[in-house]
Protein backbone atom coordinates (compact mmCIF):
# COMPACT_ATOMS: atom_id res chain seq x y z
CA UNK A 1 0.00 0.00 0.00
CA UNK A 2 2.17 2.86 -1.27
CA UNK A 3 -0.34 5.75 -1.03
CA UNK A 4 -1.71 6.03 2.50
CA UNK A 5 -4.09 8.65 3.88
CA UNK A 6 -1.38 10.92 5.29
CA UNK A 7 0.60 10.82 2.04
CA UNK A 8 -2.66 11.77 0.32
CA UNK A 9 -2.99 14.71 2.73
CA UNK A 10 0.36 16.03 1.52
CA UNK A 11 -0.76 15.56 -2.11
CA UNK A 12 -3.94 17.51 -1.29
CA UNK A 13 -1.85 20.32 0.18
CA UNK A 14 0.34 20.54 -2.96
CA UNK A 15 -2.74 20.36 -5.20
CA UNK A 16 -4.37 23.26 -3.35
CA UNK A 17 -1.22 25.36 -3.61
CA UNK A 18 -0.74 24.73 -7.33
CA UNK A 19 -4.20 24.55 -8.88
CA UNK A 20 -6.96 26.21 -6.88
CA UNK A 21 -8.79 28.48 -9.31
CA UNK A 22 -7.56 26.54 -12.35
CA UNK A 23 -10.06 25.57 -15.02
CA UNK A 24 -10.62 22.18 -16.67
CA UNK A 25 -9.47 22.58 -20.27
CA UNK A 26 -9.55 18.92 -21.24
CA UNK A 27 -10.59 15.53 -19.89
CA UNK A 28 -9.70 12.16 -21.34
CA UNK A 29 -9.86 8.55 -20.25
CA UNK A 30 -6.83 6.57 -21.46
CA UNK A 31 -8.18 3.27 -20.16
CA UNK A 32 -10.98 1.74 -18.15
CA UNK A 33 -9.70 2.81 -14.70
CA UNK A 34 -7.91 6.13 -15.25
CA UNK A 35 -8.85 9.73 -16.00
CA UNK A 36 -6.70 12.73 -16.91
CA UNK A 37 -7.88 16.27 -16.04
CA UNK A 38 -5.89 19.03 -17.77
CA UNK A 39 -6.07 22.01 -15.38
CA UNK A 40 -5.09 25.39 -16.81
CA UNK A 41 -4.22 28.22 -14.43
CA UNK A 42 -2.08 31.35 -14.28
CA UNK A 43 1.09 29.28 -13.90
CA UNK A 44 0.30 27.13 -16.95
CA UNK A 45 -1.41 23.78 -17.39
CA UNK A 46 -0.96 20.61 -15.37
CA UNK A 47 -2.19 17.07 -15.95
CA UNK A 48 -3.99 15.59 -12.96
CA UNK A 49 -4.19 11.79 -13.00
CA UNK A 50 -7.13 10.14 -11.22
CA UNK A 51 -6.60 6.39 -11.04
CA UNK A 52 -8.96 3.73 -9.71
CA UNK A 53 -6.70 0.85 -10.71
CA UNK A 54 -6.78 -1.91 -8.11
CA UNK A 55 -2.99 -2.10 -7.73
CA UNK A 56 -2.16 1.61 -8.08
CA UNK A 57 -5.08 3.89 -7.10
CA UNK A 58 -4.01 7.49 -6.65
CA UNK A 59 -4.48 11.20 -7.43
CA UNK A 60 -1.43 13.15 -8.56
CA UNK A 61 -0.01 15.49 -11.15
CA UNK A 62 1.76 13.55 -13.87
CA UNK A 63 4.29 14.25 -16.59
CA UNK A 64 3.81 10.82 -18.12
CA UNK A 65 0.14 10.85 -19.01
CA UNK A 66 -1.10 7.71 -20.78
CA UNK A 67 -1.93 8.01 -24.46
CA UNK A 68 -5.33 9.47 -25.32
CA UNK A 69 -7.52 6.88 -27.12
CA UNK A 70 -9.16 7.77 -30.43
CA UNK A 71 -12.69 7.08 -29.10
CA UNK A 72 -13.58 8.47 -25.63
CA UNK A 73 -15.65 6.20 -23.32
CA UNK A 74 -19.14 7.26 -22.22
CA UNK A 75 -18.06 8.27 -18.69
CA UNK A 76 -15.36 10.50 -20.14
CA UNK A 77 -17.90 12.17 -22.46
CA UNK A 78 -20.18 12.78 -19.48
CA UNK A 79 -17.35 14.44 -17.53
CA UNK A 80 -16.46 16.61 -20.53
CA UNK A 81 -20.06 17.76 -20.78
CA UNK A 82 -20.52 18.49 -17.07
CA UNK A 83 -17.03 19.63 -16.03
CA UNK A 84 -15.56 21.17 -19.19
CA UNK A 85 -14.46 24.73 -18.40
CA UNK A 86 -15.25 24.26 -14.70
CA UNK A 87 -13.15 25.93 -12.00
CA UNK A 88 -11.47 23.98 -9.21
CA UNK A 89 -12.63 25.80 -6.06
CA UNK A 90 -11.74 23.33 -3.32
CA UNK A 91 -9.90 20.17 -2.36
CA UNK A 92 -11.14 18.28 0.68
CA UNK A 93 -10.15 15.06 2.42
CA UNK A 94 -12.21 12.86 4.70
CA UNK A 95 -10.09 13.15 7.88
CA UNK A 96 -6.89 11.16 7.13
CA UNK A 97 -8.77 8.56 5.14
CA UNK A 98 -8.06 7.85 1.47
CA UNK A 99 -11.08 9.76 0.14
CA UNK A 100 -10.42 13.03 -1.71
CA UNK A 101 -13.07 15.52 -2.88
CA UNK A 102 -12.37 17.85 -5.81
CA UNK A 103 -14.94 20.67 -5.79
CA UNK A 104 -15.72 22.43 -9.09
CA UNK A 105 -17.93 25.32 -10.08
CA UNK A 106 -19.37 24.80 -13.55
CA UNK A 107 -21.98 26.39 -15.79
CA UNK A 108 -24.76 24.17 -17.13
CA UNK A 109 -26.57 24.40 -20.47
CA UNK A 110 -28.98 26.99 -19.08
CA UNK A 111 -26.15 29.25 -17.96
CA UNK A 112 -26.69 28.54 -14.24
CA UNK A 113 -23.81 27.86 -11.87
CA UNK A 114 -23.69 24.20 -10.90
CA UNK A 115 -21.62 22.96 -7.93
CA UNK A 116 -20.12 19.57 -8.76
CA UNK A 117 -17.72 17.34 -6.87
CA UNK A 118 -15.47 14.55 -8.11
CA UNK A 119 -14.91 12.00 -5.35
CA UNK A 120 -11.75 9.89 -5.54
CA UNK A 121 -12.01 6.84 -3.33
CA UNK A 122 -8.58 5.22 -3.06
CA UNK A 123 -9.35 1.84 -1.54
CA UNK A 124 -7.44 -0.84 -3.45
CA UNK A 125 -9.71 -3.10 -5.47
CA UNK A 126 -12.72 -1.05 -4.33
CA UNK A 127 -11.30 2.25 -5.66
CA UNK A 128 -13.73 4.43 -7.57
CA UNK A 129 -14.21 7.88 -9.11
CA UNK A 130 -17.64 9.41 -8.63
CA UNK A 131 -19.19 12.68 -9.83
CA UNK A 132 -22.05 14.19 -7.81
CA UNK A 133 -23.90 17.44 -7.14
CA UNK A 134 -22.30 19.06 -4.09
CA UNK A 135 -25.48 20.72 -2.82
CA UNK A 136 -27.68 17.60 -2.89
CA UNK A 137 -24.97 14.87 -2.66
CA UNK A 138 -26.82 13.04 -5.46
CA UNK A 139 -24.64 10.84 -7.64
CA UNK A 140 -24.55 11.75 -11.35
CA UNK A 141 -22.46 8.75 -12.36
CA UNK A 142 -19.41 6.72 -11.40
CA UNK A 143 -16.46 5.13 -13.12
CA UNK A 144 -17.48 1.82 -11.51
CA UNK A 145 -21.17 1.43 -10.81
CA UNK A 146 -21.96 -0.69 -7.75
CA UNK A 147 -25.39 -2.37 -7.77
CA UNK A 148 -27.00 -5.10 -5.67
CA UNK A 149 -25.11 -7.81 -7.52
CA UNK A 150 -21.86 -6.33 -6.18
CA UNK A 151 -22.81 -4.97 -2.75
CA UNK A 152 -25.95 -4.81 -0.66
CA UNK A 153 -24.55 -2.28 1.82
CA UNK A 154 -23.41 0.67 -0.29
CA UNK A 155 -24.75 1.31 -3.78
CA UNK A 156 -23.02 3.65 -6.23
CA UNK A 157 -25.59 4.38 -8.94
CA UNK A 158 -26.92 7.51 -10.69
CA UNK A 159 -29.63 9.45 -8.79
CA UNK A 160 -28.79 7.82 -5.45
CA UNK A 161 -27.48 9.86 -2.52
CA UNK A 162 -23.75 9.51 -1.98
CA UNK A 163 -22.64 7.90 1.26
CA UNK A 164 -19.10 7.81 2.58
CA UNK A 165 -17.35 4.42 2.82
CA UNK A 166 -17.77 2.71 6.15
CA UNK A 167 -15.29 4.23 8.62
CA UNK A 168 -12.69 2.05 10.30
CA UNK A 169 -12.35 2.05 14.04
CA UNK A 170 -9.12 4.03 14.07
CA UNK A 171 -8.03 7.30 15.65
CA UNK A 172 -7.59 10.46 13.60
CA UNK A 173 -4.12 11.77 14.34
CA UNK A 174 -5.32 15.32 13.60
CA UNK A 175 -7.79 15.31 16.51
CA UNK A 176 -6.38 12.74 18.94
CA UNK A 177 -3.37 13.48 21.14
CA UNK A 178 -0.20 11.39 21.10
CA UNK A 179 -1.03 10.17 24.64
CA UNK A 180 -4.52 9.03 23.59
CA UNK A 181 -3.12 7.14 20.62
CA UNK A 182 -0.39 5.51 22.75
CA UNK A 183 -2.97 4.46 25.35
CA UNK A 184 -5.14 2.94 22.63
CA UNK A 185 -2.15 1.02 21.28
CA UNK A 186 -1.32 -0.34 24.73
CA UNK A 187 -4.93 -1.48 25.20
CA UNK A 188 -4.61 -4.00 22.36
CA UNK A 189 -3.60 -7.64 23.03
CA UNK A 190 -0.14 -7.78 24.62
CA UNK A 191 1.32 -10.25 22.12
CA UNK A 192 0.55 -7.99 19.12
CA UNK A 193 3.73 -6.57 17.50
CA UNK A 194 4.04 -2.83 17.91
CA UNK A 195 3.89 -2.06 14.17
CA UNK A 196 0.66 -4.09 13.83
CA UNK A 197 -0.80 -2.22 16.81
CA UNK A 198 0.09 1.13 15.22
CA UNK A 199 -1.58 0.02 11.96
CA UNK A 200 -4.71 -1.04 13.87
CA UNK A 201 -4.89 2.24 15.76
CA UNK A 202 -3.76 5.19 13.62
CA UNK A 203 -5.85 6.27 10.64
CA UNK A 204 -4.03 6.86 7.37
CA UNK A 205 -0.69 5.09 7.91
CA UNK A 206 0.72 2.40 5.62
CA UNK A 207 2.68 -0.66 6.80
CA UNK A 208 6.03 1.00 6.09
CA UNK A 209 5.10 4.01 8.28
CA UNK A 210 3.81 1.73 11.06
CA UNK A 211 7.11 -0.19 10.98
CA UNK A 212 9.04 3.10 11.04
CA UNK A 213 7.13 4.29 14.12
CA UNK A 214 7.82 0.98 15.87
CA UNK A 215 11.50 1.06 14.83
CA UNK A 216 12.00 4.58 16.17
CA UNK A 217 10.16 3.87 19.42
CA UNK A 218 11.32 0.36 20.36
CA UNK A 219 12.48 -1.97 17.61
CA UNK A 220 11.04 -5.47 17.84
CA UNK A 221 8.82 -4.73 20.85
CA UNK A 222 5.17 -5.61 21.38
CA UNK A 223 2.55 -2.99 22.10
CA UNK A 224 2.80 -3.50 25.89
CA UNK A 225 5.49 -0.85 26.38
CA UNK A 226 6.50 0.40 29.83
CA UNK A 227 8.53 3.27 31.22
CA UNK A 228 11.04 4.91 28.91
CA UNK A 229 9.92 2.82 25.91
CA UNK A 230 6.34 4.02 26.35
CA UNK A 231 7.54 7.62 26.65
CA UNK A 232 9.57 7.12 23.47
CA UNK A 233 6.43 5.90 21.66
CA UNK A 234 4.54 9.03 22.78
CA UNK A 235 7.40 11.22 21.54
CA UNK A 236 7.48 9.51 18.14
CA UNK A 237 3.69 9.80 17.81
CA UNK A 238 3.94 13.47 18.80
CA UNK A 239 6.48 14.12 16.05
CA UNK A 240 4.25 12.25 13.60
CA UNK A 241 1.23 14.33 14.62
CA UNK A 242 3.16 17.60 14.18
CA UNK A 243 4.31 16.48 10.71
CA UNK A 244 0.77 15.61 9.66
CA UNK A 245 -0.80 18.81 11.01
CA UNK A 246 1.73 21.05 9.24
CA UNK A 247 1.95 18.90 6.10
CA UNK A 248 5.71 19.03 6.70
CA UNK A 249 6.58 15.53 5.53
CA UNK A 250 9.41 14.57 3.21
CA UNK A 251 8.55 12.44 0.15
CA UNK A 252 10.83 9.39 0.00
CA UNK A 253 11.13 6.34 -2.23
CA UNK A 254 12.68 3.11 -0.96
CA UNK A 255 14.55 1.04 -3.56
CA UNK A 256 15.41 -2.65 -3.49
CA UNK A 257 18.93 -3.91 -4.06
CA UNK A 258 18.13 -4.51 -7.73
CA UNK A 259 17.19 -0.85 -8.18
CA UNK A 260 13.43 -1.35 -8.40
CA UNK A 261 11.24 0.93 -6.24
CA UNK A 262 9.71 -0.93 -3.31
CA UNK A 263 7.60 1.67 -1.48
CA UNK A 264 7.08 5.37 -0.82
CA UNK A 265 6.68 7.24 2.46
CA UNK A 266 5.96 10.77 3.67
CA UNK A 267 8.91 10.80 6.08
CA UNK A 268 12.54 9.54 5.94
CA UNK A 269 12.75 5.77 6.30
CA UNK A 270 15.52 4.53 8.61
CA UNK A 271 14.33 1.01 9.48
CA UNK A 272 16.36 -0.72 6.74
CA UNK A 273 19.74 0.71 7.67
CA UNK A 274 22.10 0.29 4.74
CA UNK A 275 20.22 -2.63 3.20
CA UNK A 276 17.86 -0.45 1.17
CA UNK A 277 18.49 2.79 -0.69
CA UNK A 278 16.23 5.72 0.15
CA UNK A 279 15.84 8.67 -2.19
CA UNK A 280 14.09 11.95 -1.44
CA UNK A 281 11.72 13.33 -4.05
CA UNK A 282 11.13 16.89 -5.21
CA UNK A 283 7.42 16.74 -4.40
CA UNK A 284 4.79 14.26 -3.27
CA UNK A 285 3.15 14.34 -6.69
CA UNK A 286 6.34 13.57 -8.61
CA UNK A 287 7.38 10.89 -6.10
CA UNK A 288 4.17 8.87 -6.37
CA UNK A 289 4.01 9.44 -10.13
CA UNK A 290 7.55 8.16 -10.68
CA UNK A 291 6.92 5.19 -8.35
CA UNK A 292 3.93 3.92 -10.31
CA UNK A 293 4.84 5.10 -13.80
CA UNK A 294 6.97 2.19 -15.04
CA UNK A 295 4.88 -0.52 -13.42
CA UNK A 296 1.62 0.99 -14.64
CA UNK A 297 2.97 1.45 -18.16
CA UNK A 298 3.84 -2.22 -18.33
CA UNK A 299 0.43 -3.20 -16.89
CA UNK A 300 -1.44 -0.96 -19.34
CA UNK A 301 0.39 -2.38 -22.33
CA UNK A 302 -0.06 -5.94 -21.03
CA UNK A 303 -3.83 -5.40 -20.90
CA UNK A 304 -3.91 -3.74 -24.32
CA UNK A 305 -1.73 -6.42 -25.93
CA UNK A 306 -3.45 -9.42 -24.31
CA UNK A 307 -6.03 -10.09 -27.05
CA UNK A 308 -3.54 -9.42 -29.85
CA UNK A 309 -0.89 -11.65 -28.24
CA UNK A 310 -3.44 -14.42 -27.75
CA UNK A 311 -4.55 -14.21 -31.40
CA UNK A 312 -0.96 -14.29 -32.67
CA UNK A 313 -0.03 -17.14 -30.35
CA UNK A 314 -3.01 -19.20 -31.55
CA UNK A 315 -2.08 -18.50 -35.18
CA UNK A 316 1.52 -19.44 -34.46
CA UNK A 317 0.55 -22.68 -32.70
CA UNK A 318 -1.80 -23.60 -35.54
CA UNK A 319 0.92 -22.95 -38.13
CA UNK A 320 3.45 -24.96 -36.11
CA UNK A 321 1.06 -27.93 -35.86
CA UNK A 322 0.38 -27.75 -39.60
CA UNK A 323 4.12 -27.72 -40.31
CA UNK A 324 4.66 -30.73 -38.08
CA UNK A 325 1.94 -32.64 -39.91
CA UNK A 326 3.41 -31.69 -43.30
CA UNK A 327 6.87 -32.79 -42.21
CA UNK A 328 5.41 -36.18 -41.23
CA UNK A 329 3.69 -36.53 -44.60
CA UNK A 330 6.86 -35.49 -46.41
CA UNK A 331 8.87 -38.15 -44.58
CA UNK A 332 6.48 -40.77 -45.97
CA UNK A 333 7.20 -39.53 -49.50
CA UNK A 334 10.87 -40.38 -49.02
CA UNK A 335 10.07 -44.07 -49.81
CA UNK A 336 8.37 -43.31 -53.13
CA UNK A 337 11.22 -44.94 -55.15
CA UNK A 338 10.36 -48.23 -53.47
CA UNK A 339 6.85 -47.92 -54.95
CA UNK A 340 8.22 -47.43 -58.47
CA UNK A 341 10.59 -50.39 -58.09
CA UNK A 342 7.72 -52.64 -57.01
CA UNK A 343 5.69 -51.52 -60.01
CA UNK A 344 8.59 -52.29 -62.36
CA UNK A 345 9.19 -55.72 -60.81
CA UNK A 346 5.52 -56.65 -61.04
CA UNK A 347 5.32 -55.45 -64.65
CA UNK A 348 8.34 -57.60 -65.55
CA UNK A 349 6.89 -60.71 -63.87
CA UNK A 350 3.20 -60.55 -64.82
CA UNK A 351 3.37 -63.92 -66.59
CA UNK A 352 4.49 -65.59 -63.37
CA UNK A 353 1.83 -64.14 -61.04
CA UNK A 354 -1.50 -65.87 -60.75
CA UNK A 355 -4.75 -63.93 -60.41
CA UNK A 356 -5.96 -63.63 -56.79
CA UNK A 357 -2.46 -63.98 -55.27
CA UNK A 358 -1.88 -62.14 -51.98
CA UNK A 359 1.79 -61.53 -52.71
CA UNK A 360 4.45 -62.13 -55.32
CA UNK A 361 8.03 -63.30 -54.72
CA UNK A 362 10.15 -61.87 -57.55
CA UNK A 363 13.86 -61.44 -58.20
CA UNK A 364 14.90 -57.84 -57.50
CA UNK A 365 17.04 -56.92 -60.48
CA UNK A 366 17.63 -53.45 -58.94
CA UNK A 367 19.59 -55.14 -56.16
CA UNK A 368 23.21 -56.10 -56.87
CA UNK A 369 22.73 -59.46 -55.11
CA UNK A 370 19.48 -60.18 -56.93
CA UNK A 371 17.68 -61.10 -53.69
CA UNK A 372 14.07 -62.24 -53.75
CA UNK A 373 11.62 -59.45 -52.86
CA UNK A 374 8.12 -60.22 -51.57
CA UNK A 375 5.60 -57.65 -52.87
CA UNK A 376 2.11 -57.45 -51.25
CA UNK A 377 -0.79 -57.61 -53.71
CA UNK A 378 -4.51 -56.87 -53.69
CA UNK A 379 -6.15 -60.24 -54.51
CA UNK A 380 -9.32 -58.51 -55.77
CA UNK A 381 -7.59 -57.01 -58.80
CA UNK A 382 -5.33 -58.42 -61.51
CA UNK A 383 -1.51 -58.47 -61.28
CA UNK A 384 -1.34 -55.77 -63.99
CA UNK A 385 -3.73 -53.56 -62.00
CA UNK A 386 -1.55 -54.09 -58.93
CA UNK A 387 1.48 -52.88 -60.90
CA UNK A 388 -0.44 -49.80 -62.10
CA UNK A 389 -1.53 -49.08 -58.54
CA UNK A 390 2.09 -49.00 -57.39
CA UNK A 391 2.88 -46.59 -60.25
CA UNK A 392 -0.03 -44.35 -59.27
CA UNK A 393 1.05 -44.35 -55.60
CA UNK A 394 4.58 -43.46 -56.74
CA UNK A 395 3.32 -40.53 -58.84
CA UNK A 396 1.06 -39.37 -56.02
CA UNK A 397 4.00 -39.41 -53.57
CA UNK A 398 6.18 -37.54 -56.07
CA UNK A 399 3.55 -34.83 -56.58
CA UNK A 400 2.92 -34.67 -52.83
CA UNK A 401 6.63 -34.15 -52.17
CA UNK A 402 6.77 -31.20 -54.56
CA UNK A 403 3.58 -29.69 -53.10
CA UNK A 404 4.61 -30.28 -49.47
CA UNK A 405 8.07 -28.80 -50.08
CA UNK A 406 6.45 -25.63 -51.41
CA UNK A 407 3.92 -25.51 -48.56
CA UNK A 408 6.63 -26.07 -45.96
CA UNK A 409 8.59 -23.11 -47.30
CA UNK A 410 5.48 -20.91 -47.10
CA UNK A 411 4.59 -22.24 -43.64
CA UNK A 412 8.08 -21.66 -42.26
CA UNK A 413 8.04 -18.11 -43.67
CA UNK A 414 4.64 -17.54 -42.04
CA UNK A 415 5.88 -18.94 -38.71
CA UNK A 416 8.91 -16.68 -38.93
CA UNK A 417 6.67 -13.70 -39.63
CA UNK A 418 4.27 -14.45 -36.75
CA UNK A 419 7.24 -14.80 -34.38
CA UNK A 420 8.52 -11.40 -35.51
CA UNK A 421 5.11 -9.77 -34.92
CA UNK A 422 4.85 -11.39 -31.47
CA UNK A 423 8.23 -9.86 -30.65
CA UNK A 424 7.04 -6.46 -31.88
CA UNK A 425 3.90 -6.65 -29.73
CA UNK A 426 6.00 -7.55 -26.69
CA UNK A 427 8.23 -4.52 -27.29
CA UNK A 428 5.43 -2.05 -28.16
CA UNK A 429 5.28 0.90 -25.78
CA UNK A 430 2.31 2.93 -27.06
CA UNK A 431 -1.20 2.38 -28.37
CA UNK A 432 -0.19 3.92 -31.71
CA UNK A 433 2.48 1.26 -32.17
CA UNK A 434 -0.12 -1.44 -31.48
CA UNK A 435 -2.53 0.25 -33.89
CA UNK A 436 0.04 0.10 -36.68
CA UNK A 437 0.74 -3.57 -35.94
CA UNK A 438 -3.01 -4.24 -36.20
CA UNK A 439 -3.12 -2.42 -39.55
CA UNK A 440 -0.27 -4.59 -40.81
CA UNK A 441 -2.03 -7.78 -39.67
CA UNK A 442 -5.23 -6.59 -41.38
CA UNK A 443 -3.35 -6.03 -44.63
CA UNK A 444 -1.87 -9.54 -44.35
CA UNK A 445 -5.33 -11.05 -43.80
CA UNK A 446 -4.86 -12.14 -40.18
CA UNK A 447 -7.39 -9.60 -38.84
CA UNK A 448 -10.72 -8.51 -40.26
CA UNK A 449 -10.98 -4.89 -41.37
CA UNK A 450 -13.09 -2.89 -38.86
CA UNK A 451 -16.58 -1.96 -40.01
CA UNK A 452 -17.17 1.64 -40.95
CA UNK A 453 -14.60 4.29 -41.67
CA UNK A 454 -12.14 4.97 -38.88
CA UNK A 455 -9.65 7.83 -38.92
CA UNK A 456 -6.29 6.45 -40.00
CA UNK A 457 -3.57 7.50 -37.59
CA UNK A 458 -0.41 9.00 -39.01
CA UNK A 459 2.46 6.54 -39.13
CA UNK A 460 4.96 6.90 -36.32
CA UNK A 461 8.48 7.86 -37.39
CA UNK A 462 11.29 5.40 -36.67
CA UNK A 463 13.15 5.79 -33.40
CA UNK A 464 16.10 8.13 -33.81
CA UNK A 465 19.37 8.17 -31.86
CA UNK A 466 22.76 9.88 -32.11
CA UNK A 467 26.04 8.04 -31.54
CA UNK A 468 28.80 9.47 -29.41
CA UNK A 469 30.71 10.47 -32.55
CA UNK A 470 27.74 12.15 -34.24
CA UNK A 471 26.17 9.57 -36.57
CA UNK A 472 22.37 9.42 -36.74
CA UNK A 473 20.85 5.98 -36.12
CA UNK A 474 17.29 4.95 -37.05
CA UNK A 475 15.46 1.96 -35.53
CA UNK A 476 12.29 0.51 -37.06
CA UNK A 477 9.29 0.04 -34.78
CA UNK A 478 7.52 -2.71 -36.77
CA UNK A 479 7.81 -4.84 -39.92
CA UNK A 480 6.25 -2.31 -42.28
CA UNK A 481 8.49 0.42 -40.95
CA UNK A 482 11.50 -1.89 -41.22
CA UNK A 483 10.74 -2.33 -44.94
CA UNK A 484 10.30 1.41 -45.50
CA UNK A 485 13.41 2.29 -43.55
CA UNK A 486 15.67 -0.25 -45.26
CA UNK A 487 14.32 -0.35 -48.81
CA UNK A 488 13.09 3.22 -49.38
CA UNK A 489 14.53 5.67 -46.87
CA UNK A 490 18.11 4.49 -46.39
CA UNK A 491 20.85 5.35 -48.90
CA UNK A 492 22.83 2.57 -50.56
CA UNK A 493 25.99 3.42 -48.61
CA UNK A 494 24.27 3.58 -45.21
CA UNK A 495 25.01 0.78 -42.77
CA UNK A 496 22.30 -1.82 -42.05
CA UNK A 497 22.28 -3.88 -38.82
CA UNK A 498 20.15 -6.73 -37.49
CA UNK A 499 20.50 -9.39 -34.83
CA UNK A 500 21.80 -12.64 -36.33
CA UNK A 501 19.05 -15.28 -36.56
CA UNK A 502 17.04 -13.43 -33.89
CA UNK A 503 13.84 -11.42 -34.42
CA UNK A 504 14.34 -7.69 -34.05
CA UNK A 505 14.24 -4.24 -35.61
CA UNK A 506 16.13 -3.09 -38.68
CA UNK A 507 18.74 -0.50 -37.68
CA UNK A 508 20.23 2.04 -40.08
CA UNK A 509 23.32 4.20 -39.55
CA UNK A 510 23.03 7.24 -41.83
CA UNK A 511 26.50 7.57 -43.37
CA UNK A 512 25.86 11.08 -44.78
CA UNK A 513 28.70 10.61 -47.26
CA UNK A 514 31.27 9.61 -44.61
CA UNK A 515 32.79 6.24 -43.71
CA UNK A 516 30.84 4.77 -40.77
CA UNK A 517 33.09 4.52 -37.71
CA UNK A 518 33.63 1.38 -35.63
CA UNK A 519 32.29 3.26 -32.63
CA UNK A 520 29.02 4.01 -34.44
CA UNK A 521 28.71 0.38 -35.54
CA UNK A 522 29.26 -0.87 -31.98
CA UNK A 523 26.74 1.54 -30.46
CA UNK A 524 24.16 0.85 -33.20
CA UNK A 525 24.69 -2.89 -32.69
CA UNK A 526 23.79 -2.43 -29.03
CA UNK A 527 20.60 -0.69 -30.13
CA UNK A 528 19.85 -3.55 -32.52
CA UNK A 529 20.36 -6.06 -29.69
CA UNK A 530 18.17 -4.03 -27.31
CA UNK A 531 15.35 -3.68 -29.85
CA UNK A 532 15.18 -7.43 -30.44
CA UNK A 533 14.00 -10.60 -28.80
CA UNK A 534 17.45 -10.87 -27.18
CA UNK A 535 17.23 -7.61 -25.20
CA UNK A 536 17.54 -9.51 -21.90
CA UNK A 537 20.51 -11.56 -23.11
CA UNK A 538 24.25 -10.97 -23.34
CA UNK A 539 26.91 -11.36 -26.01
CA UNK A 540 24.24 -11.01 -28.73
CA UNK A 541 25.42 -11.52 -32.35
CA UNK A 542 24.54 -8.60 -34.65
CA UNK A 543 25.14 -8.69 -38.42
CA UNK A 544 25.99 -5.52 -40.29
CA UNK A 545 26.44 -4.74 -43.97
CA UNK A 546 25.84 -1.90 -46.43
CA UNK A 547 22.22 -1.25 -47.42
CA UNK A 548 23.14 -2.01 -51.05
CA UNK A 549 23.61 -5.66 -50.07
CA UNK A 550 20.13 -5.99 -48.53
CA UNK A 551 17.19 -7.06 -50.71
CA UNK A 552 13.65 -8.34 -50.36
CA UNK A 553 12.62 -11.59 -52.09
CA UNK A 554 9.52 -11.41 -54.26
CA UNK A 555 6.38 -12.18 -52.26
CA UNK A 556 8.18 -12.10 -48.89
CA UNK A 557 6.29 -11.06 -45.76
CA UNK A 558 6.80 -7.52 -44.36
CA UNK A 559 10.15 -7.11 -42.64
CA UNK A 560 11.69 -10.20 -44.28
CA UNK A 561 14.91 -9.52 -46.23
CA UNK A 562 18.05 -11.31 -47.33
CA UNK A 563 21.56 -9.90 -47.22
CA UNK A 564 25.14 -10.75 -48.16
CA UNK A 565 28.71 -9.54 -47.44
CA UNK A 566 27.86 -9.19 -43.78
CA UNK A 567 30.15 -9.13 -40.77
CA UNK A 568 29.16 -9.99 -37.20
CA UNK A 569 29.84 -8.19 -33.93
CA UNK A 570 28.93 -9.51 -30.45
CA UNK A 571 27.50 -6.96 -28.01
CA UNK A 572 25.52 -6.61 -24.81
CA UNK A 573 22.14 -4.85 -25.27
CA UNK A 574 22.99 -2.28 -22.62
CA UNK A 575 23.98 1.35 -22.49
CA UNK A 576 21.66 2.71 -25.18
CA UNK A 577 22.91 5.87 -26.83
CA UNK A 578 21.44 9.32 -26.71
CA UNK A 579 18.00 9.71 -28.24
CA UNK A 580 17.85 12.19 -31.09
Amino acid sequence: MALDGIFLRHIKHELESASLGARVSQIYQPNRDELIFVLRGFSGSKKLLLSARANSPRVNFTENAPENPAQPPMFCMLLRKRLGGGKLVGVRQQECDRVLFLDFETVNELGDTEPLTVVCEIMGMYSNIIILRRDTQVIIDALKRVDLTVSSKRLILPNLRYELPEAQDKQNILTATAEEIAARIRSLPAEMPLDKAVMATVQGVSPIIAREVAYRAAEGATNRLQGAAYDALIAVLGDLKATVEACAGTPCTVYREDGKPMDVAFLPVTQYGGFMRTERGESFHSTIDRFYDERDRQDRMRVKTHSLTKLLQNLRDRTARKLQKQHTELSRCADREELRIRGDLLQANLYRIGRGAAFADVENFYDENGDILRIPLNPAISPAANAQKYYKDYQKAKNAEAYLTEQLQKGEAELEYLDSVLDEVARAETERELSQIREELTEQGYLKAPKGKRPRQAALPPLQFTTSDGFTVYVGRNNRQNDTLTLKTAAKNDMWLHTKDIHGSHVIIAAAGKPVSDTAILEAARLAAYHSKARAGSNVPVDYTLVRYVSKPAGAKPGMVIYVNQRTVYVNPLGTIEKG
